[in-house]
């Protein structure tokens, strides 16, 4: 059973690419005093009374250590009956007592969590991430090290579901006088940050302040900083340290900056770094994350507050806050926005200002002139609990998707996507009595979240000659409802086609597809000529899909012909498909049926 243990645990850091740590296992922890978040001295000696103690580091600046703090706090509970004591140590040491009190709070914590002063705490378990937990049996000699279970294979990647509880398992065992079975596995998450500063050699080299630092304002601090979406801040060199080697592997596969299209015509916000970028942070990172001279720094980016477009004709609220839980799937939101207008409108521009940036990852705006939004969120709000964690005004179909074919769109927000009127003499008929559909796309970070969105609309003022029309191109031709994606195929391939009867101008494209996409390309094609792709994306995400605005819009001549190509991934290969084992999917408006379109306007 010996061999068969360490033979796990070897192929399990095999996989990661890194070694399990078998320091300190079998020996006692010296009784180590740090102060807590109220400033208080506490020591482990306090806790000899307990039957087991679990030290857990933790960071909140490390969305993994952050998205457990729901389930360390159930765990800490359910144990605390049996004799078990929790203690968090915070390797935050740049945070004042009342940052680390409020952060506490906010995690909801039932247990003291303590600063880690010159990581004393970190050197006295040799702890290496966070979160990384040690359980100390009642005389404080450690049993076992390790992740808290197999939520994550790697950083910031979800297994598709967890199989093991480790942390849970290795508290049972001890409190049951056995030997832990598996006293060290691999944890996943954050390095703890150590005080290790890599001087350039040559002032030739590339430094963190005169070469990396201005890319990360131009392209990742819209969104990774304080308060923002992006799961953790790259505003000092510490933290772009931390993240360094995740910064090189992102940037290099392009996954970051979001920017999906790998073939398109030029759109506005267009997120992508250039080859020299890309090859000046790998150099960053390989030569040691050398910091430079601080002199070498630009002046700190300005980021935008208030309503960049001036204040607005009509700002629609969502009536109350939107609740959302600490852990699971990201949740998607449809939020019914009554106009209440008494006459038409063109709509010329949009500017979505996020309550809650933290946990706003994007929305999409849909135009319902039927009511049908209306009555799924009064028929949702009736079947509510008090007990859901996911509590608020609106309505939910599946993953996504509004329930319903909508009566026109308005567009959607991204983070860094700027506000922008539309070409004079052009807009967005809204009619009169309708509602706006707000898709709101939010991101779990482990803990409770409130968020009220709001939505500025801006109106016309000269009379419009030409009105905003979506067309939307289905997958599969004009009956897409026959057909479905067969079971266990990884490249099922639909087409559709339309033709434009009628001179207009292109302005805006939107591929849509669902969780079983896979790729999509949108192309055009002008009376005798030939086909021009519009815009390809070789691996669809649904979460990372938006509205592409043209730099220049496009005449197009009727008889033109739009076609969209999409391939689909049904196989359990697919960690999206939300069918296990894979099923026939067939047509439809929810995220885990088939759907693939392209609507441009």
């Amino acid at each position: 059973m010996v061999a068969l243990t360490v033979g796990l645990i070897l192929a399990a850091a095999a996989n990661a690419g890194e070694t399990v740590s078998m320091a300190k296992l079998g020996k006692k922890i010296e009784p180590l005093a740090l102060k807590d978040a109220t400033g208080k001295p506490f020591s482990l000696a306090q806790l000899n009374d307990k039957k087991a103690v679990v030290v857990v580091f933790l960071s909140f600046e490390c969305p993994i250590s952050t998205s457990y703090c729901q389930p360390l706090a159930d765990l800490a509970r359910s144990f605390d009956k049996r004799g078990v004591a929790f203690v968090g140590i915070s390797t935050n040491d740049d945070l004042t007592t009342e940052q680390l009190a409020k952060h506490v709070r906010d995690a909801k914590l039932p247990f003291p969590v303590l600063r880690d002063e010159q990581h004393r705490g970190a050197d006295a378990f040799q702890a290496e991430v966070t979160p990384e937990a040690f359980v100390l049996d009642g005389s404080l000699t450690l049993r076992y090290r390790g992740r808290i279970d197999n939520a994550y294979a790697a950083r910031l990647k979800k297994n598709s579901q967890i199989s093991r509880h480790d942390l849970r398992e290795a508290l049972e065992e001890l409190l049951a006088g056995k030997s832990v079975t598996e006293p060290a596995t691999l944890a996943v998450g954050c390095a703890i940050p150590r005080e290790t500063t890599v001087t350039a050699k040559s002032g030739g080299a590339v430094t963190y302040y005169r070469h990396v630092l201005p890319i990360l304002q131009d392209n990742c601090q819209i969104c990774h900083r304080p308060g923002e979406v992006g799961p953790f801040s790259l505003m000092i060199y510490r933290q772009a340290v931390n993240w360094a080697s995740d910064i090189k592997d992102f940037t290099q596969s392009r996954k970051m900056p979001p920017w999906k299209p790998t073939e398109s015509i030029a759109f506005h916000n267009e997120r992508k770094l250039t080859e020299k970028e890309i090859a000046t942070v790998a150099a960053w990172v390989d030569s040691g994350t050398p910091e430079g001279d601080p002199k070498d720094a630009p002046a700190p980016k300005a980021f935008p507050e208030g309503w960049r477009l001036g204040k607005p004709d009509l700002v629609l609220t969502m009536d109350n806050d939107f609740q959302i839980g600490p852990t699971g799937r990201d949740h998607f939101r449809c939020i019914v926005l009554p106009t209440n207008l008494t006459e038409d409108k063109f709509v010329v521009a949009i500017e979505l200002r996020p309550g809650n940036p933290r946990i706003v990852h994007h929305t999409l705006l849909f135009i319902d002139t039927t009511g049908q939004g209306r009555e799924l969120a009064k028929k949702q709000h009736e079947r509510l609990k008090k007990e859901d964690t996911d509590q608020g005004p609106g309505y939910t179909v599946g993953m996504g998707g509004i329930g319903f074919r909508a009566s026109g769109g308005l567009g959607g927000w991204a983070p860094g996507q700027l506000p922008r009127f539309l070409p004079e003499g052009a807009g967005f008929l809204l009619p009169k009595g309708s509602d706006v559909i707000m898709q709101m796309h939010y991101h779990r970070n482990g803990r409770a979240e409130k968020d009220r969105t709001t939505l500025g609309l801006y109106f016309a003022k000269k009379p419009v000659s030409h009105r905003f029309q979506s067309m939307v191109i289905p997958g599969g031709g004009q009956l897409p409802f026959l057909l479905n994606i067969p079971a266990n195929n990884d490249s099922y391939q639909v087409q559709g086609t339309v033709w434009v009867g009628q001179d207009c101008q292109l302005h805006t494209i939107m591929p849509h597809m669902h969780l079983l996409g896979k790729k999509i390309k949108v192309t055009m094609t002008l009376p005798e000529g030939k086909p021009q792709t519009l815009v390809g994306i070789d691996d669809w995400d649904y979460n990372w899909q938006e509205t592409y605005l043209l730099k220049q819009p496009l005449a197009i001549k009727a008889g033109t012909r739009f076609e969209v190509e999409a391939v689909y991934d049904n196989s359990s290969r697919n960690p999206n498909n939300p069918n296990n084992p894979p099923k026939n999917v067939r047509f439809g408006e929810q995220t885990t049926n088939r759907c693939a379109s392209s609507s441009w306007e």
